[in-house]
């Protein structure tokens, strides 16, 4: 049995806004590229150590969805869990993101 991931509210919005913003120019490849990122989440209920470690955020990690998409998140060992804290669009200044 794997992992249990969630999602936590910011990164719940986070997801809401990459798919709105998509679907205002092309609906379906909203929807495909939601469906993929929710695959990409939930893949870490396999594998939930292969994101790279943050530097400076002892416990988090994120992995990479190509192209731009960043999804952080951080492991409880204890209860085999993963909690999903940004999905975060590469492209968007740097400046901006607060984990």
């Amino acid at each position: 049995m794997g992992w249990r991931v969630a999602l936590n509210e910011r990164a719940d919005l986070d997801l809401e806004h990459v798919v709105a913003f998509l679907a205002r120019k092309n609906p379906v490849a909203a929807e495909r590229l939601g469906l993929k990122l929710v695959d990409t989440i939930f893949s870490l209920q396999q594998m939930p150590n292969r994101g790279v470690a943050v530097g400076g955020r002892p416990g988090y990690r994120r992995i990479l969805h190509q192209p731009w998409f960043l999804i952080f998140y951080r492991i409880n060992e204890a209860q085999q869990s993963i909690e999903i804290v940004r999905i975060w669009d590469a492209r968007q200044d740097p400046g901006a993101f607060k984990l």
